[in-house]
């Protein structure tokens, strides 16, 4: 089976040569196109960077990794996009993305390139694993190799399940991991922005921990207890309509 390894961090990103390895020692024949500069908080933006029509890359050789790499000038959404279309060698069967630098919980994920990469495989009918770290604002340093072993555990999961299914893993910064856990969305997510001072035309945006309590069962709860937590997504569906009323065509 085929895997694009990306994330929005960047090509050089240690997590990111984490996760490519994990892929490679559960048999999976990978290729990495990862952004070429910091990509985090574009969502499942399309967009590249310069304005030609043309997505420019560079291949790239990364340390210790038998692999087809590419340093991509877009973000994770549009690689995951253009993977999925074909292009980087062919259509993957599966898209992981990350190993992102601090966790991506609750509903705040609608605002994560490490997701964004993951649905957009899913609207292409691509199953894909979006992975991250918890590692906090001023954290320690990060236990990359803890984050691969759950990621070694949960993909041979993920290649059963059905098609185009979109798992988000998140894994504490600890040795001592309790176990893995099912969870649902948190309302928010651990860190948040917060408008800090509005200026004549300018506004200073800074990233504060929610003060909110996670409720019990939700990824933010079970991660902030010691627990990796998996998280079933669904990209962009319609709600049911049936039971409301239908505004009148005007006349």
């Amino acid at each position: 089976m085929r895997a694009l390894i990306t994330n929005d961090d960047g090509i050089d990103s240690p997590g990111l040569l984490t996760l490519a390895s994990a892929a490679v020692s559960c048999g999976l024949d990978v290729v990495v196109a990862a952004p070429s500069t910091q990509a985090s908080g574009t969502s499942a933006s399309v967009a590249a960077v310069g304005d030609t029509g043309r997505v420019v890359s560079a291949r790239r050789t990364l340390p210790g990794l038998n692999a087809e790499a590419w340093a991509v000038a877009a973000h994770p959404g549009l690689i995951s996009l253009i993977a999925c279309r074909g292009g980087f060698g062919g259509k993957p069967d599966v898209v992981l993305s990350g190993i992102n630098l601090g966790a991506n919980v609750g509903r705040a994920v609608l605002h994560s390139g490490t997701v964004g990469a993951a649905l957009t495989a899913h609207l292409n009918d691509v199953a894909a694993l979006a992975v991250s770290l918890d590692v906090g604002l001023d954290g320690p340093e990060p236990l990359w190799d803890k984050a691969g072993e759950a990621v070694r555990a949960v993909l041979p999961v993920l290649l059963d399940m059905p098609a185009a299914t979109v798992l988000s893993l998140n894994v504490p910064n600890t040795v001592d991991v309790q176990g893995l856990r099912w969870a649902d969305l948190a309302r928010f997510g651990t860190v948040q922005s917060r408008v800090d001072d509005v200026g004549e035309n300018e506004v200073e945006l800074v990233h504060v921990y929610s003060e909110d309590e996670p409720d019990p069962g939700t990824d933010a709860a079970l991660l902030d207890s010691g627990y990796a937590t998996l998280t079933s997504l669904l990209s962009i569906s319609a709600a049911p309509t049936s039971d409301l009323p239908l505004p009148a065509w005007p006349a």
